[in-house]
């Protein structure tokens, strides 16, 4: 494992099976009593958040603590970057403190690899701008792997606003490492320029048609539609988008009557009734809690890895 996570890419096959089996094993200490372990005793961990999050932070925050680390906050509002301080001065004073490792989220695409450059703390990329959101992917892929297990073979399908998702783009490294077939499903304005060639590339496909789909899918992924992030008109109207690529009722209906063991994911948080029907989040084929615990035991296993021995250990 490299000594910073900041891309899905980073992470070959072994790395990826190595963290994930770890997080077993960490997921563990959610049912104890007592969640602690003493892994990361006298480490320190910054989790500096330029962008609001609720799952994220939280589950960072709680993997350093279960792992006994020393886990210190910091958003953008109550820090001095509120006061103009950029971005370079504020991760190198973070980091003179002495600190082990950042984990940091910003709305720029490539924030978190300029900060590796910058500081010699350890970096973990908690979402940059639409680039990528490697832990995310890590947990996607874990509660994946624990409902359907091997993943060699199965599809997935990643749906809905794939050009603003850093999600998707760490999930598709992670999924096809895994040996997952992957479909990204999008309206073409939602679908990123020269998806064409990445798709051949990589060794995924591309589909317009989320209905001819369906049936074929042992998993969906849906996207939020990142409504935050777009300055035009990417569909006529809510209701339009809908209907297009929402998973409805009677979209899962027939996600269901293809494939009974399917299953569905979403990153959060959900835009109920845009892009997932309530049926669809909150039934028994829904793994989105599953991805929220998922959480603080995958990300758990990235800072055990990273910092329990000073260098990366996952290789």
């Amino acid at each position: 494992m490299p000594r910073h996570l900041l891309s899905a890419a980073d992470l070959g096959v072994d790395a990826i099976t190595t963290l994930l089996d770890t997080a077993t094993q960490m997921q563990d200490v959610q049912g104890r009593t007592v969640k602690k372990l003493p892994a990361l005793r006298g480490r320190t961990v910054v989790n500096l958040f330029f962008e609001d999050s609720t799952r994220t932070r939280s589950s960072f925050e709680i993997a350093g603590k279960w792992l006994s680390a020393d886990v210190i906050n910091i958003s953008a509002k109550g820090s001095s970057a509120s006061k103009g301080e950029s971005l370079r001065d504020t991760v190198r004073t973070v980091a003179a403190m002495g600190v082990d490792a950042i984990v940091i989220r910003h709305a720029a695409s490539g924030a978190a690899h300029q900060v590796a450059g910058w500081v010699d703390a350890q970096v973990i990329n908690a979402g940059d701008g639409m680039h990528e959101h490697p832990t995310q992917a890590l947990l996607d892929a874990f509660t994946l792997r624990q409902r359907l297990g091997n993943l060699a073979g199965k599809h997935v399908a990643i749906v809905g606003d794939v050009t603003h998702s850093r999600v998707a783009r760490s999930n598709l490294h992670t999924l096809t490492a895994l040996g997952a077939t992957v479909t990204l499903v999008a309206p073409p304005t939602l679908m990123p320029s020269g998806a064409a060639a990445w798709a051949e590339r990589d060794g995924f496909t591309l589909s317009g048609d989320l209905d001819a789909v369906l049936p074929e899918v042992d998993a969906l992924m849906m996207l939020r539609v990142q409504r935050e992030r777009m300055s035009g008109g990417y569909f006529p109207t809510p209701r339009e988008y809908t209907i297009g690529y929402g998973l409805t009722r009677d979209r899962l209906r027939t996600l269901l009557a293809a494939n009974p063991d399917a299953v569905i994911c979403h990153p959060g948080p959900m835009n109920r009734g845009l892009e997932i029907a309530a049926d669809a989040a909150d039934g028994a084929q829904s793994l989105v809690l599953d991805q929220v615990s998922a959480g603080v035991a995958v990300r758990m296993s990235v800072l055990y890895h990273l910092l329990a021995s000073g260098e990366g250990s996952a290789a």
